[in-house]
């Protein structure tokens, strides 16, 4: 696992996007390349930076495939709270990339599991992701994998719990009663059979979910912890999400990853 530690949230998104941008310039396959990415308030500003640099011709999308974590169940794709929606109004519309290499799942399906096997079956078409993006709760939970999701899990039918509920109903007029009590997300096992995970980890409120995910035992309880046993784990995180790793951790981070220091 690589820990690339930065001054604060801008530097930490302009390194990932520096490195998801170069990892697409060097594709070289006859396949496109595949991004898992992920909605939230972590990677906006990767997004922005990542939008800054397809219209100054630095990066393009065109033979770029992606496929999204997550998405609400019950909410139509126009609803301004939908996954689809954030995606294209903080992303997809503002860069070149083919609308049909979009992938979000459909959270108005009348087959909820059918809808994620066919999920899985189109990640799997495309030889898999090169680099999965991600973001994670304070309670470790990666994509809407909640505590105690198994670590091997594949996309599917997730129920979100009271707290997610509550921390997500400030998007919903702050009534967590708004907030969907069910989502589609990919599972554990589907981030973990990428290539490449990059998850961004940023702020004190995250500092225990960063502690467990580098230092603590590998345990559903934190599923973010699933990381440690990925061969192409990287988190990029900032000073103030670093507030509960032990000083030898911080301090071995701090020197292997030296170069990485913007």
């Amino acid at each position: 696992m690589r820990v690339v530690i930065q001054d604060d949230y801008e530097k930490m998104c302009q390194w990932a996007a520096d490195y998801i941008a170069a990892k697409i310039n060097a594709h070289k396959e006859d396949r496109p390349f595949v991004l898992g990415l992920p909605t939230g308030s972590s990677p906006i500003g990767v997004y922005k930076e990542l939008i800054r640099k397809n219209k100054a011709g630095e990066v393009s999308f065109q033979n770029v495939v992606t496929f999204n974590m997550d998405e609400y169940l019950g909410l139509p794709r126009e609803h301004d709270q939908s996954y689809w929606y954030f995606m294209h109004d903080n992303f997809f519309d503002h860069i070149e990339i083919p609308a049909e290499n979009i992938n979000i799942l459909n959270g108005m399906t009348d087959d909820p599991e059918q809808e994620c096997a066919r999920y899985e079956a189109k990640i799997a078409s495309y030889g898999g992701i090169d680099l999965f993006m991600g973001g994670i709760g304070v309670d470790g939970h990666l994509a809407f994998n909640e505590p105690f999701t198994s670590l091997t899990s594949r996309t599917g039918v997730r129920d979100l719990t009271t707290d997610t509920r509550i921390v997500n109903s400030r998007f919903f007029g702050n009534d967590p009663e708004k907030v969907p009590a069910k989502a589609l997300s990919v599972g554990i096992g589907t981030v973990t059979d990428s290539k490449e995970v990059l998850v961004l980890i940023s702020g004190h409120n995250k500092a225990r979910a960063l502690a467990a995910t580098v230092e603590g035992a590998v345990s559903q309880k934190w599923t973010c912890s699933a990381l440690q046993m990925h061969n192409g784990a990287i988190i990029a995180c900032d000073e103030a999400a670093c507030g509960e790793l032990t000083v030898d951790t911080y301090k071995y981070f701090l020197d292997i990853e030296k170069k990485e220091r913007l």
